[in-house]
């Protein structure tokens, strides 16, 4: 079909590197996963979403950074019986502010402004997350 083209299935081969702050620790394998990935090299003028399973807490995340562009960070527990409920606890940092939160979020990241470190401290079930942001691939970090 004609428009077979906007539905993915698949993650994008060789997405890129996460940056770590820790560089020599980089996550085990069942720690988190890839789920799907898209920018307009999967759909041509697609914007960028990635989205990921978490199944363990991680160690160092993401360093601080800012972007060109606005961001959008989800976080959802899966408890059947409380959608709030994130299962875990995950530190985000925004423009030098910590926050800790244990319940199902979205943080809004304006452009340029400093985000990161990000990780997930604790996790009793799994956590679903997703980034996404208006532009056509992820990219221009900076320090």
């Amino acid at each position: 079909m004609k428009t077979d083209k906007y539905i993915v299935t698949e993650t994008k081969a060789n997405e890129g590197p996460i940056q770590f702050l820790d560089k020599a620790h980089v996550p085990e394998t069942d720690v988190r996963e890839r789920v799907l990935y898209l920018d307009s090299e999967v759909v041509k003028g697609a914007f960028y979403m990635a989205t990921t399973w978490f199944w363990k807490a991680t160690g160092p995340g993401p360093e601080a950074h800012v972007h060109d562009f606005d961001e959008i960070l989800g976080f959802f527990g899966t408890n059947p019986e409380d959608v709030h409920d994130l299962g875990g606890e995950v530190e985000l940092w925004l423009d030098g502010e910590k926050h800790v939160m244990t319940k199902t979020f979205l943080a809004y990241i304006p452009k340029g402004m400093k985000h990161c470190p990000l990780r997930v401290t604790k996790l009793y079930r799994p956590i679903f997350h997703f980034s996404t942001g208006p532009k056509s691939m992820y990219g221009g970090d900076k320090k």
